[in-house]
């Protein structure tokens, strides 16, 4: 797993979601990860301040195409609870290690 930070300024990475209902959200990039062989990526909404939202965090599946990102839609349930646990686990080890930091 790993986060996407872009490593010159520290500032997070964001992308533009066209919503099923048209509605466009900037969100932030909190991580790409691996759960079963597939890739997974988690967005946090941001207001039109660029801050985080109280909204839930938005998983989709991902791939590079020719190079390109592509955001696929999670339709099964029981792929997403996958998804959902393996976001759950990079949650729980980012706090671990920011306890461990402070020790």
């Amino acid at each position: 797993m790993s986060e996407l930070i872009n490593p010159s300024s520290d500032e997070l990475i964001t992308v533009t979601l066209t919503l099923d209902n048209d509605e466009v959200v900037e969100c932030a990039v909190l991580t790409t990860y691996t759960a079963e062989n597939r890739e997974y990526i988690a967005l946090l909404p941001l207001d039109e301040n660029g801050d985080p939202t109280d909204s839930d965090v938005y998983l989709y599946r991902y791939e590079e195409k020719n190079g390109e990102p592509s955001l696929d839609n999670i339709n099964d349930d029981e792929e997403y609870e996958i998804a959902a646990d393996a976001f759950d686990e990079w949650l729980d080890e980012l706090e671990f290690e920011e306890l461990d930091s402070n020790e």
